[in-house]
């Protein structure tokens, strides 16, 4: 190996920018793949990128956490509620945090220890510890799960987690009163109205194994290869007739080809899963093309709340044996082949190609070579490894361009 080159960890971000959240140092959206100061990592791998309504977490192997962006319900967890853009170490952690979740204004990190921690807004339980706090900018661990938990999640105002024995628990309000209009005038349950974990019903038959979560639905993965959803079904993300459901559904594995599911991810409003062979399937809201099922040339006007068919789960082609998907609010990234691809909700340029056109259907944005995506509602975030010039301390140009990656999206 030449002793002259070396490589370097950078991160790249753009789409919303109002309060940081892109790691630049400024507050301005930016529409394509730009550098964050990642001065921060000391050339740390990360394990992984998420985001919140305004907020950026990082996570790295080594189970630090670095944090920028919104922070006015302290959801960074820096003992201060002052905005920050750039990354920042997540100081006082005792434990290595092994995953994240950010909901719209809170954040959940997961030690290796199986303990849940929270911070931000409490203003509708979502943090796990009561009602007597209405927001914390210091980690606090939720007491209620007394057992090893392996998957939390984060929707807009509520959360979930899964522990090793299998039991999922909810908490945060953000459903109650969807479920108050849908179920009246039959009390609305326990778990979709507590603010300290409360046991889900209805999946003591199951092995749960992964939780996600949208702004008013939630999502369990079993270690059967099975999902089972409930909450709120306006945009047809519960695949069912019923326009709310308080306990889990078993989504038909018949609407995935029959396989069993691998990994399982959600929007604010639609579901993205992959099964064991490798397809992508997807349902939900389709109003800003984050399903990725439509033709440009055919596509028409998107209809509020999504069509019959978009109830239904679908095959998108393009992004079979995907390795990583992201999902933030309405928009999506995915590495596929090594290649960086984007589609859905694009306002605020998250969708990487330089305009605020939304993105019908998965598109190749970037000559970037992404280890690690993440999203938040409304930025996006890849992780890369380029080669630098130690001689010239200079990033090298990217060995392979746009052109030369896009040859095989005309055969698929």
């Amino acid at each position: 190996m030449d002793s002259s080159s070396a490589t370097a960890l950078c991160l790249h971000s753009w789409g919303a920018n109002s309060y940081g959240q892109l790691g630049q140092g400024h507050a301005e959206d930016v529409a394509e793949p730009r550098l964050s100061d990642t001065a921060a990592l000391h050339r740390t791998a990360a394990r992984q990128l998420s985001g919140g309504g305004g907020h950026t977490v990082v996570v790295t192997e080594s189970g630090e956490v670095l944090v920028c962006g919104q922070n006015h319900k302290g959801q960074l967890g820096l003992g201060h509620t002052t905005d920050v853009s750039i990354l920042r170490l997540c100081p006082h952690l005792s434990q290595r945090v092994t995953s994240v979740s950010c909901g719209w204004d809170f954040t959940l990190l997961l030690t290796d220890c199986g303990r849940v921690l929270s911070c931000g807004s409490n203003a509708f339980g979502q943090l796990g510890v009561g009602e007597s706090i209405s927001h914390s900018a210091e980690l606090l661990v939720v007491e209620r799960l007394k057992e090893h938990v392996l998957s939390v999640a984060a929707g807009l105002r509520h959360s979930l987690a899964v522990t090793h024995s299998g039991c999922v628990y909810q908490w945060g309000t953000g459903l109650s009163s969807h479920a108050k209009r849908a179920l009246s005038p039959h009390p609305v349950p326990v778990h979709l109205s507590s603010k300290v974990p409360s046991l889900v019903p209805g999946l003591d038959h199951v092995t749960p194994c992964a939780v996600a979560a949208g702004s008013v639905h939630c999502v369990c993965l079993t270690g059967e290869g099975h999902l089972f959803l409930w909450g709120s079904n306006k945009h047809g993300q519960l695949s069912t007739t019923e326009p709310f459901s308080s306990s889990p559904s078993l989504l038909k594995s018949s609407l995935m080809d029959g396989e069993r599911v691998a990994h399982v991810w959600s929007g604010w409003t639609h579901i993205v899963a992959q099964t064991v062979s490798g397809k992508v399937f997807t349902w939900g809201r389709e109003s800003y093309g984050q399903l990725g099922r439509k033709e440009r040339e055919s596509a028409g006007p998107l209809v509020e709340g999504g069509s019959q068919q978009a109830c239904h789960p679908a095959e998108v082609k393009v992004l079979c044996g995907a390795t990583q998907i992201a999902c933030g609010s309405e928009h999506n990234l995915a590495i596929v082949g090594g290649c960086l691809f984007s589609w859905g909700w694009n306002e605020h340029g998250m969708c990487g190609d330089g305009s605020q056109t939304d993105v019908v259907q998965p598109q190749l944005i970037s000559s970037l070579r992404p280890l690690l995506i993440g999203c938040g509602a409304g930025h996006s975030m890849a992780m890369c490894a380029v080669k630098t010039d130690s001689r010239q301390n200079s990033v090298a140009d990217p060995p392979v361009t746009l052109e030369q990656e896009s040859e095989h999206l005309a055969d698929m």
